[in-house]
């Protein structure tokens, strides 16, 4: 007699779902906004094309999706939406920044994290940095901790990039203040 193993069926997803596994893009987004989350700037340096011409842009964005991976070596990772310009960036250029940002500044937080948003070079306008030693990037004033890396590996992981950084340089120039937080959707601060 041949023997069948019983497969566990799975339930019709709902057509609006877009996931095979039942998952809905807004039950997912509500899950993990539930995941309070410190809130970094990644910077880099664009050269420029000419090298007789501009001395190249600072480029900047806002992101969560941001940790540390291995102590020996020092590595981090940051998730990048596929073909934002900060992914296709860094496709190009090895070298970046990471700003650990403090609660006083949600300012710029929002700054770099808006959607059709005013030239990079505009948004850095009024904003204190100081040009990272190791990755020409732009290092902002205030932050709690700032990073220096150069990618070692580029994984595709869905809509997004994890681009996972050698830690070249690791500073605490400010232990002023708490860290800027983004929970269910809005910034925050440990009160």
């Amino acid at each position: 007699m041949l023997k069948t193993s019983a497969v566990p069926s799975v339930s019709a997803v709902p057509p609006s779902s877009g996931h095979p596994e039942g998952v809905s893009n807004d039950e997912f987004r509500a899950a993990m906004s539930r995941l309070a989350a410190g809130v970094v700037l990644v910077t880099s340096h664009e050269p420029a094309l000419d090298p007789e011409g501009p001395k190249g842009e600072d480029v900047g964005m806002t992101a969560t999706a941001f940790m540390s991976v291995s102590l020996d070596p020092p590595l981090v990772l940051v998730s990048l939406r596929e073909g934002a310009r900060m992914d296709d960036l860094l496709a190009e250029q090895p070298l970046w920044a990471v700003s650990v940002l403090s609660e006083s500044q949600r300012h710029i937080a929002g700054r770099f994290a808006m959607k059709g948003r005013v030239s990079d070079r505009l948004l850095f306008e009024d904003i204190p940095y100081v040009r990272g030693e190791a990755s020409g990037a732009p290092l902002v004033g205030g932050a709690l901790a700032t990073l220096e890396c150069r990618t070692e590996q580029r994984v595709q992981a869905g809509d997004h990039t994890l681009v996972i950084g050698r830690v070249l340089t690791a500073r605490v120039p400010s232990a002023e203040g708490g860290p800027l937080m983004y929970f269910r959707g809005r910034y925050r601060h440990l009160g």
